[in-house]
């Protein structure tokens, strides 16, 4: 169970690198900037996608 959590954080973290990064990149070089953004949004789907299945795993187990 911990290491859904863990993941699902570690998603959150690379996202909010990614974020800035993208800013920081943003005036200087625009092409890489749109790929760390790409990640960005990919690493926040893949959190908000793990939380739903841990959620529904907990409720799962739960119910036994």
């Amino acid at each position: 169970m911990k290491t859904f959590i863990i993941s699902e954080i570690l998603y959150w973290v690379i996202a909010a690198i990614s974020l800035y990064k993208t800013i920081g990149l943003w005036q200087s070089d625009p092409n890489r900037a749109y790929l760390f953004l790409g990640f960005c949004t990919l690493s926040v789907f893949m959190a908000l996608f793990r939380r739903h299945y841990r959620k529904k795993f907990n409720q799962r187990s739960n119910k036994d």
